[in-house]
Parts: C-alpha cells; structure tokens; sequence
C-alpha cells in the first residue's frame, strides 16, 4: 500500500510539472489514415472458440461447444461495430516552447479528433479521459512516447486519452529530435485495434549561458552613444569635476556652489557615455572531455553568457565560429533578437571539416576594425593560435578564455608519461607566447560565473596597444 501510495504521489507531481508548463503553440497537425485489425484480446477469443469446437468435434460431446459460445459472441458484435470506426483521423502535435535551454524543462502535446465531417469528440489540454466517439462508434487511444537521442522523459511515457502531455528536457545543446508517438485505438470491446506512428518534430537547445554581470570595455571606444563611460567629456551622467564657464556653456550646467566659493562661474563636467564593437571567437576544431563538460561545452556556454552581458550594456555584439577549413560568422548588431541569432549561429559549431572562406579573409562586416575580441578556445589547434597573433598584430584589442578543463591520461609506461609532460610543457609556451604578445589568457571552468577570470579587466578599461 506504501509503495502505490508513493507511485500515486509521484504521478501527480509529474502532472503538477507538466501542468504549470503552461499552454502549448500548435507546431504540426496531419491527418492519417487508420488501418483496423483484430486485436490480441480478439485473437485469444478466436482461439478460445476454435479450441472448444475442436474438443467437440474430436470428443463428439456437443456441450464442450458451449466453451465456444461466449467468445463467438463477442466477436460477432465487435464485428458489428466494426463498420462504424473512423477510417481517417487528424492528429495534432504542440510544444510549449520551441526553442529551449539545456536542462529547462518542456513538454509536447498531442492529440486525436475526427475529421471528414465525423463528429469526433477533440482533445482537451492534458491527459484526463480515456474514450472518444466517432459517429455511433467509440473507441480508446493510448499514446506512449519513444523519446529521440539525447531527450529525458520528465514524465510518464505512456498516456490513455484522446489528448496527452509528455514533458521532458534536454541536458546538452544541439537540434535534437523529440522521437516518435505511437497512438493506439481500440473499440468499445477491445476486438479491433488501430495503431499508427506520428514523428515528433525537430526542438532547438540553446546552451546554458554561463553567468557574467560585468562587462569588458575598450580604454579606446567609438564615437557612438552607448553606456559605457569614455574618458573624454560629453553629455553623460557621470560627474568627473568642474570647469571654468565658458561662452556657449547651457546654464543649467553651473555649479553654483562652486561658483561661489572661487569667485568664478563654474560648470559641472560629465563623461561621455558610448558603446563598442565585441566579436566572440569560438574555437570549434577541438572538442576534448566528457560530453556535456568539453572544450566546446564551455566554449558556446560562455560565448552565449558573453553576448547577453554586453548585449544588455548596447553594445554591438557579433560571433564568429571557427571551424577546419573555414568559420560561421553572424555582424555585429543590436537588440535582443541578435542574442538568438548568435546561439543560431553556435548550433551550426561542429568539429568536423567546414568548407569556406578562409578565416584569415573575413569580411571587414565581421571583424570591424577597433573591436573587442573575445575568444572561447582550448588553444590545441596551432592554426587558430596563430590566427589569434595575427588578429593582435593587426592592433585588435583581445582576450582569450581557456577551457581546457582536460590532460592526456595517466599510464605507467615511461615513453607515455614523457609525451605527457612535453605536452603540457607546449601547451604553457602557447599561453606564454600569446602573453607575451600582450593577449591575456584566463582560464575558465565551466561553472563559477565569468567576472571571476575576467575581474582584472571589467573592473578597468583594456589598453587597446599596437
């Protein structure tokens, strides 16, 4: 009694979720065509009555046909029926979100109805009821859900009604498929059985942004209007001290107080507020670790973070994925839809061969002249390092975060331990090399917010240096 009690608790938990998802958006909606056959309670029923005339026949004792009596009679009515079930239904499929985050829960909903004039009862939202009508005929749905790669059910996979709702969610980012529904029918005695599979649509998870409050900004920036304070004087909201009146001066600016002190009108002094260019630089040639946690786990997890954070500040914010052979470039612009179209953008990351352009021949639209550039790399790649010395050269100001959270295994063999400590001894003269350079390298891991390894540098403006 305990463990169904448990079971019941569970179950309306889950339904509790489910529920608070809120209402879904229809994404698809098909009609199918139903394909009716004895079902296995009508096969046990035939073999029930072929058996108990076979008893008769061979034993020649006529009351053993009277086994045979009850299952030909339920046959013969759900023959009856049979003419009156729906040969063609409409199915409708709905999510309450279409595009998700890693680990934010979602859920699917679906649902049958008549169609070609039948007066089919529709689904309400849920999985309450068990029996629809069609015509003169009823029949019972079951829906049970395979989930697709990477999709963890949150609730049950296996639904009776004429709608249902199966919530789940996604732990790593990427287009994944939702899988497939299977729905089957049954008549009011269970004697004839429709079944029929509907493909799930494809959902989007976005990367999980990793947390960052505090933005990077250029000691030098464009003469754009934006948020971040310049070192020159404008019309911001910043008090940087006061100045002797001159002619042209707006007389709300005086500083009476001031002015009363030295004898002399004095005006209050403002910075000027602007905005700057930031270009995120996602290394996607290596992806190294445990999945979920890999170089490019983090690396998409931080460049998401990044685009939020400076996006909310104004400044133009664009993304460039670096790939073998070629690289995925979104301009920088404005706006909270360009945080979707940058996460658009990193789903296209894969490790694998990219043809185009070549990285070094970027359009001027995605590598702006003055910009900010922040890259998200496990510095394994010696093309993108070098790609990376270029861009200083060329008098880019740039950051480098490394997510390298991973080393070659531990053997006991002497050669295998030799070529491990070379390696890490490469992978220091790369950081050293670019330090040198004047490119500061942080390392990151995954989880604590980004202003901890970017604190020396959002707590003062970058030198931008040649």
């Amino acid at each position: 009694m305990a463990d169904v009690a448990r079971n019941r608790q569970a179950g309306l938990a889950e339904s509790s979720v489910a529920a608070d998802l809120g209402a879904s958006l229809q994404v698809a909606a098909d009609e199918i065509d139903v394909r009716w056959r004895p079902s296995r309670h009508a096969r046990r029923l035939l073999t029930l009555a072929a058996a108990g005339l076979l008893l008769a026949v061979v034993t020649r004792r006529p009351e053993l046909a009277g086994l045979a009596a009850p299952a030909l009679l339920l046959l013969a009515a759900g023959r009856s029926t049979r003419g009156a079930l729906p040969g063609r239904l409409g199915v409708r499929v709905g999510l309450t979100a279409t595009r998700i985050y890693e680990g934010e829960p979602a859920a699917v909903d679906v649902a049958v109805h008549g169609v070609a004039g039948a007066s089919g009862a529709s689904g309400a939202s849920g999985a309450s009821g068990s029996a629809g009508a069609v015509g003169s005929a009823r029949y019972d749905a079951r829906w049970e859900l395979e989930p697709g790669r990477g999709i963890e059910p949150g609730s049950a996979t296996a639904v009776n009604g004429e709608a249902a709702r199966f919530a789940f969610a996604i732990d790593r980012w990427g287009k994944r498929k939702l899988g497939k529904v299977t729905l089957t029918l049954h008549d009011r005695w269970r004697l004839t059985e429709g079944r029929v599979d509907f493909v799930l649509p494809t959902i989007d998870c976005y990367p999980s942004p990793a947390v960052q409050r505090h933005e990077v900004v250029l000691s030098k920036l464009p003469n754009r209007l934006g948020e971040h304070r310049a070192r020159v004087p404008g019309d911001g909201t910043e008090f940087t001290g006061v100045r002797e009146f001159v002619p042209g001066d707006r007389q709300r600016a005086i500083n009476w107080p001031a002015s009363t002190r030295l004898g002399r009108l004095q005006v209050n002094m403002f910075a000027a507020e602007r905005s700057q260019d930031v270009v995120l630089l996602v290394d996607a040639t290596s992806d190294v670790g445990e999945p979920g946690h890999s170089a490019l786990d983090l690396g998409l997890r931080g460049a998401a973070g990044a685009a939020r954070a400076h996006l909310a500040a104004r400044d133009r914010v664009g993304v460039i994925t670096y790939q073998w052979g070629g690289a995925h470039w979104l301009a920088p612009s404005l706006g909270r839809r360009q945080v979707y179209k940058i996460i658009d953008t990193l789903l296209q990351s894969d490790t694998g061969y990219a043809r185009g352009s070549v990285f070094g021949r970027l359009p001027r639209a995605a590598l702006p002249p003055g910009a900010l550039v922040i890259a998200f790399s496990p510095l394994l790649d010696g093309r993108f390092v070098e790609a990376l010395r270029d861009m200083r050269e060329r008098g880019f100001a740039l950051i480098v975060v490394d997510v390298l959270n991973t080393e070659p295994p531990r053997r006991r063999a002497f050669a295998d331990n030799a070529a491990r400590r070379i390696w890490r001894l490469e992978q220091q003269a790369i950081r050293f090399s670019l330090r040198e350079l004047g490119v500061p390298v942080v390392a990151w891991d995954g989880t604590a917010p980004l202003d901890l390894p970017l604190a020396p540098y959002t707590r003062r403006p970058l030198m931008t240096r040649r």
